[in-house]
């Protein structure tokens, strides 16, 4: 299995209306240093519509400026339709949303 196999199975788990972050997902790929492997995984996505790739944020719950699929405004919508709050700063509530993995 490729490290982007991995990237992606672990983002098709993260559940409907939760997030995860960059380093959590390379943390459970076995690797903590691989945040930036899992951004340019998930900015090359195959599959966006079982990849779900906008559940991924960073360590302090921001979005992606360059989110993959239509910009930052794009992504905060797809987490808004899930029922994801997502402030005027573009962020996510972390302690209320990050998923826990399992």
């Amino acid at each position: 299995m490729t490290s982007f196999e991995k990237i992606y199975g672990i983002v098709k788990k993260i559940p409907y209306g939760k997030v995860a972050t960059y380093g959590q997902i390379a943390v459970m790929c076995g690797n903590p240093h691989w945040s930036r492997v899992v951004g340019y995984a998930l900015h090359v996505n195959p599959d966006p519509e079982n990849i779900r790739c906008y559940r991924v944020v960073n360590r302090f719950g921001g979005l992606s400026d360059a989110f993959a699929f239509g910009g930052i405004n794009e992504q905060a919508e797809l987490l808004r339709a899930e029922g994801v709050e997502v402030d005027e700063n573009n962020t996510v509530d972390l302690e209320k949303y990050l998923w826990d993995g399992t």
